[in-house]
């Protein structure tokens, strides 16, 4: 319930502060008061669309704030996970706008977004003006409206969870359709590339080994002859290094090298070097002569290096790969590829007959909920017919329409609001047979039938007794009021009748100070009412016996 709505530097209002009560409450105002005002800054706690041009001064911020009492428990998941504390006795919203224009929005004077701004005021403030009857021929409103009396919610979320599966699957196996086409189109320039790269047989690393014996191959006459040269100087040869150091070797074994340890203290050691070195070099040259046999001089083993080093080369550019190991990974991939085609037929099989299984599943849901809207709305059909008949509609026929189609994200129905107004017509579409004050009639009589039904959030009813007067206009306030024991009701109206019925009466005005014209909001008290009720009555001159007929209107 709207407990208390404070609304500062907004428009002509400069700072207003309400308190209202349960049950109904009237609003009522001369034409340019300000009624619409008020109604501009609750849309901001709807999260409608801040405007700085309602500013009222430009050196300070715009401030609207309602407070809840006893808020609907459903809207706990939805604040706790966007920040807010919960507080079930409790819940304050608030809305900001910046001269600079920048909006910030608050629950319980915690920062949140507009998006969860507007997925929590619908459940508390439900504004009702007369464009809102428009929603009346709308086919998913009206079916929203068929479910709601047919309370069907828990039934409703198990098929939209399971038709949530059924769009996933059946999305996944039109991509991977999609996906095996391509692949099959492809298929044979595949295999045609994996044919040649099969007959290539690119190994990870071969490319560097292939070039470094390319290298030695192509040099193989100069590189054996250098080595050859090379092992005969160190040891081949008649004089070479070797046998030099072998007449060195001779020679100092014919002196006593102990004479010079005095000397340099190493005498005997010099013999023991001498050896080393002899080894040494012994070794080298056996290495080199080594080396020098294995270099192949060989045109053929040339040829067929140079032939596979061509290969890979031209493999590479080919196929558009930068390195030889990206080539080999490319033929990996395509083995990948085009190896398993018969694998991923046979799992769109499998997904295929799971898609079949969940559409007969999805089926035989869709036709459960259908049941019942189907008696929800027959039940719908008589109720509204009777509640909006006593509104001067007395050859009012009424029907909710369910028909049966292909499924789709609310079930297999669409549901058709069809009507007559009068005895010698057949019932057509709402759009096509009702009047703006019929249909005004008819919206009132639903959202007191649904108000009988659920939960429903603060209903404010901006002007929708326009259009009728005298009796009928005694009949919706009546409607109204009774709403109100079940929810709380605000009604912004002009007509005395409607005005009359309520618990709590607010009076909208204009008033003039200093340098601005302002809005205020004063609540009646049982004098005011009457007076301002005999006004609405006759006009500014007001006489005995409009305030007669004021005190007997708030007598009923």
């Amino acid at each position: 319930m709207l407990r208390k709505l404070t609304i500062s530097n907004y428009a002509l209002i400069d700072r207003l502060e309400t308190e209202f009560g349960p049950g109904l409450s009237v609003i009522t105002g001369e034409t340019g008061a300000g009624k619409s005002i008020m109604l501009g800054a609750i849309s901001l706690l709807l999260g409608g669309r801040a405007d700085t041009r309602s500013i009222r001064r430009k050196d300070t911020r715009t401030m609207v704030e309602a407070v809840f009492s006893d808020p609907p428990e459903e809207l706990c998941g939805i604040i706790e996970e966007a920040g807010p504390e919960w507080n079930p006795y409790e819940l304050i919203i608030r809305r900001e706008l910046s001269p600079t224009g920048r909006s910030r929005a608050f629950i319980n004077d915690t920062p949140v977004t507009l998006q969860t701004l507007q997925a929590v005021s619908p459940s508390l403030i439900d504004i009702h003006s007369q464009h809102h009857n428009l929603l009346l021929v709308d086919s998913r409103h009206q079916l929203s409206i068929v479910d709601a009396m047919a309370g069907n919610s828990k039934l409703r979320d198990e098929y939209h969870s399971m038709f949530g599966e059924y769009v996933k699957l059946r999305q996944y196996l039109e991509t991977a359709r999609r996906e095996l086409d391509r692949t099959r189109e492809n298929r044979e320039f595949l295999l045609f590339q994996l044919e040649q790269l099969d007959k290539l047989k690119p190994l990870r690393g071969e490319l560097e080994e292939v070039e470094r014996r390319f290298g030695l191959l192509s040099d193989a006459g100069e590189i054996k002859e250098q080595l050859s040269l090379a092992a005969g100087l160190t040891g081949g040869y008649e004089r070479s290094a070797l046998s030099l150091l072998s007449e060195a070797r001779v020679a100092l074994g014919r002196i006593d090298l102990s004479l010079f340890e005095d000397i340099r203290g190493e005498g005997p050691g010099v013999q023991q070097r001498l050896e080393n070195l002899y080894i040494e070099l012994k070794d080298l040259s056996e290495t080199l002569g080594s080396f020098a046999s294995e270099v192949e001089d060989d045109p053929e083993t040339l040829s067929r290096v140079a032939d596979r080093m061509d290969k890979l080369y031209e493999a590479q550019k080919r196929f558009k790969v930068a390195s030889h190991d990206e080539l080999v990974s490319f033929h990996e991939e395509l083995r990948r590829r085009v190896g398993p085609t018969d694998d991923d037929a046979s799992r769109l099989s499998e997904v295929e007959a799971e898609l079949r299984s969940l559409a007969r599943q999805l089926k035989d849901k869709a036709s459960e909920l259908s049941a019942t809207r189907v008696k929800a709305a027959e039940e719908f059909s008589d109720l509204l017919t009777a509640t909006a008949i006593p509104l001067g509609l007395p050859n009012l026929k009424f029907s909710a329409m369910v028909s049966k189609g292909r499924l789709h994200s609310d079930g297999m129905d669409r549901v058709s609001f069809l009507c007559r107004f009068n005895k010698n017509q057949e019932l057509i579409p709402l759009d096509k047979a009702a009047s703006g004050g019929e249909m005004s009639r008819l919206m009132l009589s639903l959202k007191e039938i649904l108000s009988t039904r659920l939960r429903q959030p603060t209903v404010i009813f901006d002007e929708i007794d326009t259009g009728v007067s005298g009796e009928i206009a005694d009949r919706m306030g009546r409607m109204m009021r009774n709403m109100g024991k079940g929810t709380q009701v605000i009604a912004i109206t002009h007509l005395p009748q409607v005005a009359s019925k309520g618990e709590r009466h607010y009076r909208v005005y204009k008033t003039d100070v200093a340098d601005s014209t302002l809005t205020r909001v004063s609540v009646l008290s049982d004098e005011e009412r009457r007076l301002e009720l005999a006004k609405m009555l006759s006009g500014d001159q007001v006489d005995e016996a409009a305030l007669r007929n004021a005190a007997s209107l708030l007598s009923r």
